[in-house]
């Protein structure tokens, strides 16, 4: 088992260990916790128990899924028949849809409607940056010249489900999504003094 090297005074209230010299050290041992039962999900009843809900197991994530999900959120969408769904707002359109390999990974991918003039560029990146250095979630790029050359701003959020989710979670992660797309946005038209 594995050694780290812990801070002095910070082990759980433990006092630090001197030696010889002025130096302090002190060491905490990590144990490898104990492997769960893969027939049981934190917080469900054991296996014997009766099964749980279709909307409690965890299963994999697909378009319908995804669907049923915004169902719920109330947000209207239309699915473009190449395996996305795209929901517009006075604003800015959301697009949600699966890519990888397996089709494993959700996208949320906001893009303003309005874009920028192509003598805005270094104003474009540097609003762009800055918003990635100042929030956590949804990273925004400046997109490839649109026919008429204009700029289009994007703002994605991508999360691996290889390992599939409960329905719940989905409905979380996309109510997250579509507010932070629209935070951005708004923040892009106020704050950012972009579009």
């Amino acid at each position: 088992m594995p050694w780290w090297s812990w801070r002095p005074g910070s082990a759980a209230g433990n006092p630090p260990d001197a030696d010889g010299d002025s130096s302090v050290r002190s060491t905490v041992r990590v144990g490898v916790p104990a492997q769960r039962e893969p027939s049981r999900v934190v917080g469900a009843p054991p296996a014997e128990a009766t099964k749980t809900e279709e909307s409690e197991q965890i299963s994999q994530v697909t378009l319908a899924r995804i669907g049923k999900a915004l169902d719920l959120l109330d947000i209207r969408f239309l699915a473009d028949g190449g395996g996305s769904l795209l929901a517009m707002w006075e604003r800015h359109a959301v697009l949600f849809t699966l890519e990888g390999p397996d089709d494993e990974i959700l996208v949320m991918r906001a893009r303003p409607h309005s874009t920028v003039p192509p003598d805005w560029a270094d104003r474009a990146y540097r609003v762009v940056n800055e918003w990635n250095h100042t929030r956590r979630f949804c990273k925004a790029y400046v997109g490839d010249p649109t026919e008429r050359g204009q700029l289009p701003i994007y703002a994605e959020l991508q999360v691996p489900l290889a390992a599939g989710a409960h329905d719940a979670l989905i409905v979380e992660m996309l109510d997250c999504g579509a507010a932070v797309a629209t935070s951005f946005v708004d923040w892009l038209h106020d704050e950012g003094a972009l579009l």
